[in-house]
């Protein structure tokens, strides 16, 4: 292994996710792509990273993050969604259960897609299990070969996973790879685990599955829910509830933010992890908050991901880095090869 290098853990899983998504009233292919994992691992080998595949996916372990019956229908989804006779080639809800509607999980399946997800910019296709599973394999392999070399890992997940909640997708999310890998942290003896947040977007899902526990602590960085998916969860009031109050803190940030804005709410969110008392970290990297990604409006550099890497890792934690978003496609390696390379 190259002394100067961070571990990559990645596989050829994801690309047997490629589906569609309804945008802005627009049915298209996914800006969640494959191209977008190439274009990191592309940029990562030529950086000299060491690279090697995952373990095979812990199911136990994630269905200790996830509920089981959510785990089962989304293995499941789409074999139902072609022997009900659906044609088209991505599985989608039609309608969701929002207020005045009683939550239940109908028979038919585009009921059933209904209630195990809350957006409609994330479809099934044959591949999507074997690919949301091999990212939970990725992160959790990051997970393990960080606490046996004591060195920083980075798991190139895809999909990502932020977005997902105990049993529901979205946000190109099916899997919450950062909670499986704090879990994981948490399982081989790390008494309190911290996960940050950076990517453009909240990180519902991982707030969601930590909000009523004291033992992960979640902080984000993020652009404010008011203007910005995912609209109903992010903002600064979100402390945590019951074990959990005071173990979350949001730092939403106007649309159109600047990097000194942005390095502040970083300063902010090292300071509440510091006074945690943390014995590991995991850190959701997005990077869409970059200066030209068509999902986000911050305006952070390719040598500002380089700063962030830095200001972060000086926490001087044992640190797993998983992938989140970043769809600027021209520069997302480059932005992910910043990052970590103040790690290697």
């Amino acid at each position: 292994m190259h002394t100067d290098s961070v571990l990559v853990i990645a596989s050829e899983a994801h690309r047997a996710h490629a589906a569609l998504e309804l945008d802005d009233g627009v049915m298209g292919p996914s800006v969640e792509s494959p191209e977008r994992a190439d274009i990191i691992s592309g940029a990562l080998r030529a950086a000299s990273h060491d690279f090697v595949v995952p373990d095979a996916v812990d199911l136990g372990l994630l269905r200790r993050v996830h509920a089981g019956e959510y785990v089962d229908f989304l293995a499941t989804a789409w074999d139902r969604w072609v022997v009900e006779g659906k044609t088209a080639p991505s599985a989608m809800g039609l309608m969701w259960p929002t207020r005045g509607f009683r939550s239940v999980c109908p028979d038919d399946i585009v009921g059933a897609l209904g209630h195990y997800s809350f957006t409609a910019d994330t479809s099934i296709v044959a591949g999507t299990f074997s690919a949301a599973t091999g990212a939970v394999a990725i992160a959790t392999t990051a997970a393990d070969r960080m606490l046996d070399t004591s060195a920083p890992t980075y798991g190139l997940c895809r999909p990502p996973g932020h977005h997902a909640m105990v049993d529901q997708f979205g946000g190109y999310c099916f899997f919450n790879n950062a909670a499986v890998a704090a879990q994981r942290l948490r399982d081989r003896g790390a008494n309190r685990v911290g996960i940050i947040d950076i990517d453009y977007h909240h990180g519902n899902g991982t707030e969601s599955i930590f909000l009523d526990r004291g033992d992960v602590v979640f902080v984000s960085l993020h652009a404010d829910p008011r203007d910005e998916f995912p609209w109903f969860a992010g903002f600064a009031d979100e402390r945590g509830t019951g074990s959990g109050r005071g173990a979350n803190l949001n730092l939403p940030l106007p649309k159109g933010a600047t990097s000194g804005a942005w390095f502040s709410a970083l300063e902010t969110a090292l300071g509440f992890l510091t006074s945690a008392r943390l014995d590991a970290l995991v850190v959701s990297l997005g990077v869409d908050a970059y200066e030209h990604d068509p999902l986000g409006t911050f305006a952070l550099t390719t040598s500002d991901f380089a700063q962030a890497g830095d200001w972060i890792r000086s926490l001087g934690l044992a640190t797993v880095i998983v992938q989140e978003g970043g769809y600027a496609v021209e520069t997302l390696g480059a932005n992910v090869v910043a990052f970590l390379d103040r790690w290697a």
